[in-house]
This record gives C-alpha cells, structure tokens and sequence, in this order.
C-alpha cells in the first residue's frame, strides 16, 4: 500500500482524492483507492464525512460527487465492518466498493452510527467462518454462501431457475427463502426455511413450508412454531406442507391457553394427549383432501414437527411435537446433543398376560388351537389404510446458554452426516447472544456435498 493508493483493474493505481487531503481509516491510515464510475452511497450533504474507525479521522469528499445517503446534520458514519471508511476517488458518480460489499450511511443524528453487520466487514465470518470454505463468487455479489467438507458440492450455491407458475395458481406460489425471527420471555427465536440446491436447479417449488405464530398477549403469549416437508416428487408437495402447518396452527390457536395453562403446570400427560390428538385431525384433513383429489393417501401427505414457546419468562418448558423425519437438537456447552425423541417398537414375543390370548375361557373350556389360516379379505371392506409415522413428542426444561434446534431432514441428514457442519454451526451458535436474521441465514445455508434438499430450520437461543 505505501500510502499512495492501490492499484485497481489494469494495474493504475487511483489516488485518493486531492480536495479535503482525506484519509482511510482503514488500517494505519493509508488510502485505499476505488474504481473509477463507481457511484457513493455514503457521502454527507456537506462534503465532510467522519468515519467510524477507531481514529474518527474526517474523510473529504471530492467536489461533484453526488449524495444518496446523507444524514440531517451533514455528518456520517460509515457502516463498513470493523469501521473501516474508504477514501474516494474523484469521479462525478463513485462507489465504495470494498470486498464487494457496499457501505451506506445510516441517517439520523449528528454523530448517527451505523452498526456493522455480519455482511459488511465480516462476511467471511458470517457467512463461512473458521473452518469453511468459500465458494466462487458471483459478479458484483458480496456475500459468498460457503460449504463444509473435502469437496464443494454439486449445484450452484444460489438460485438458478424459478418454479412453473400458473396463472390460476399464484396464491399457492411459494418464495424461494423465508427468513423470521423474534425475542419473548427468556428465549429468542431464528427461523428460516430455503430452497434445497436441487430444487433451485430444477426449477421445482421448495417443499418445505414454515409458519410462526404468537397466540395471547403479555406472559400469558404461546409462540408456535411449525414446519413441514411435502412428499418427494409428487406435484402438489408445498400445498401439503402449507395446508398442514395452516391447520396445526389454527388448531394451536384455538385451544392455547389451555395449552399455555398445561405447559407452565408442566401436565405432560395432558400436553401429549392433546397435541397428538390436534395433529392427527391435522394430518386427517390432508388424507382427506387426496380423497377428493382422487389420489393416493401418499401423494398427498407432508411431515410435521412444531415448536411451543410460553412467553411467560419464568416457564423454561420447551415443548416438541410431531409426525415424521427430521431433527431436534439442543446445544449446551459448545456440544451437541441429539434428543429427537425415539419410537417405543414392541419387541419379542408374547408372554402370557402381556399381549397373548388366554388358554381357556373363565369358565374353563379350552380355546381351539389357531391353525395359521387366512380369512379371505372381504371385498366389501375398505383397503387398508398404510402404516402411519408414529407420533413424537418431548417436552424439557432449557437453562441459560442453551441453543434448542428444530428441523426438517433436509438439515437433520448432514448435521448427523457430516461432523464438520456440527463443528461449524457450534462454532458460530455458541456465543450467548444470538445471531441476526442474515447470519443466521447465512448459517443455515452453509453446504454439504451430498445434500441437497430443501432445509427448514428454528433455533431458539436462552438468555
């Protein structure tokens, strides 16, 4: 660098500019120079710009640059990650570039302050961090979406092809990301749902569906969180996921503050019952709806796993429940823990007064012996229905520092696959303040060659 600027493009090297003698903050001060034609975003009214760097060493602005972004008091910050300020070259229309990020100013008082978020400055760490990889970078994008493991995975890192839309059909249409969050009680809340990288290839719909939900008001308040994932390679699989996280949550809605009511009296009885029984109406109306469609009971299902969050700040109960493939994950002491709750299967065979038939009737006479032999099906009975996913259901008491994770498989596979993404999100979801919107979607979509489904994911951080 040598303090003379740096070289841009074809090896000329761009000076700062002369009017104002400004200097970068970056550093031990030296100017960094910008390509010229490239238009500023942070630049105040008034031609002096402070900077947000440690030194808070005024920054000129050449005559004839054009403003976009200038505080009211003709003073900015600029919000380049560390608070570092670039000087600027002086071209009628310029633009900050640095690492292919864009500093804008934040307007507002005289000495408004613009926070450095995970994008700008710190995009490595946001968006890969220790131990990821970074992938190629698409033309004028500043945020690289990296992966885990010995190789990049498959498909492009960002969307290629946009779902077949109908014209009849477009309530239905479902965005390729879906990004929310919130804070009650003592837990805040992250949740994202994105369209896996084979989808995003094929021009298929995310069949992932998430909706968050906030019942009652004050600490009486239940949150709900639910997500599912439709059926592979069927036509109608994120109107399966939708209906049924609609449902659930109307379901919920209705009767939340009983459930509240048991969640803080910890009536885990009560709790599973009812939650199991809401679930299977739920899941009953999609068994329904491929009824009138005219189609198989499987063509027209979805998964479904849910989240109930008491706003109370004293109730830490965290209550799970749900039907079908996917993750829960709780991690405590920068280590993670599996705690999907498993299915009881019966084992062995029958014993006497536990699940086989008496020798003899009460009164004595002794039962015929069961020859093995086949009833033929009745043609007039219904087909018999296929095994349904049995029912999930866990509710634990989270304590200070804890991060609870819910997903579907399309995360759950490689975090049980792939120890390097464990490693990673540990890493970047220890810290006991949680992480804003876009680090944790840059978290979530860190990838894994290998995996490519849609990913649903909602992580709850205790304070």
């Amino acid at each position: 660098m040598g303090g003379s600027g740096r070289e841009v493009g074809g090896g000329e090297a761009h000076a700062a500019p002369a009017t104002g003698e400004a200097q970068s903050a970056s550093g031990a001060g030296e100017a960094q120079s910008v390509p010229p034609g490239v238009e500023v975003y942070d630049v105040p009214v008034a031609g002096e710009a402070q900077s947000a760097s440690a030194t808070g060493e005024a920054q000129s602005v050449p005559p004839g640059v054009e403003a976009y972004d200038a505080p009211a008091a003709r003073k900015a910050q600029s919000a380049s990650g560390a608070g570092k300020a670039h000087s600027v070259p002086p071209d009628a229309e310029a633009r900050a570039a640095w690492v292919g990020v864009e500093a804008q100013a934040v307007p507002g008082s005289a000495e408004a302050e613009a926070e450095a978020g995970p994008v700008v400055g710190e995009a490595y760490d946001a968006l890969g961090g220790a131990g990821a990889h970074s992938a190629p970078r698409a033309r004028g994008a500043g945020l690289v979406v990296g992966y885990v493991g010995s190789r990049p995975p498959t498909y492009a890192a960002e969307p290629t092809a946009l779902p077949v839309a109908e014209p009849d059909g477009l309530d239905v249409a479902v965005p390729d990301t879906v990004l929310d969050g919130a804070a009650y009680g003592a837990c805040t809340l992250r949740a994202v749902s994105i369209r896996g990288d084979s989808a995003r290839y094929r021009g298929e719909s995310r069949r992932d569906a998430l909706l968050t939900a906030r019942f009652g008001a004050g600490d009486e308040a239940l949150v709900l969180v639910a997500m599912a994932t439709g059926a592979r390679a069927t036509p109608g699989a994120h109107r399966a996921a939708g209906e049924v996280c609609q449902w659930i949550a109307e379901a919920v809605g209705r009767s939340h503050a009983r459930l509240a009511e048991d969640i803080r009296a910890a009536r885990r009885g009560d709790l599973k019952s009812g939650l199991h029984r809401l679930t299977d109406r739920s899941l009953g109306r999609l068994r329904a709806g491929a009824a009138e469609q005219g189609i198989e009971p499987e063509q027209y299902t979805a998964t479904l796993r849910c989240l109930l969050l008491p706003a109370d700040p004293d109730c830490r109960v965290r209550v799970f429940f749900g039907v079908g493939a996917g993750g829960l994950f709780r991690l405590r002491e920068g280590e993670w823990q599996d705690i999907e709750p498993g299915v009881a299967e019966p084992s062995g065979h029958p014993v006497v007064g536990f699940g086989s038939p008496p020798s003899e009737t009460p009164d004595g006479d002794r039962l015929t012996m069961d020859l093995g032999i086949t009833t033929p099906p009745n043609p007039y009975d219904p087909a018999p229905e296929p095994p349904r996913e049995p029912f999930r259901f866990r509710a634990s008491v989270a304590q200070p520092g804890d991060t609870l994770l819910m997903c579907t498989a399309g995360l759950a596979d490689p975090l049980r696959g792939e120890p390097e993404l464990c490693a990673h999100l540990s890493r970047r979801w220890s810290d006991p303040a949680p992480p804003g919107l876009a680090a944790f979607l840059a978290d979530a979509q860190v990838r894994v060659k290998g995996y490519a489904d849609d990913r649903t994911a909602a992580a709850v951080w205790e304070a």
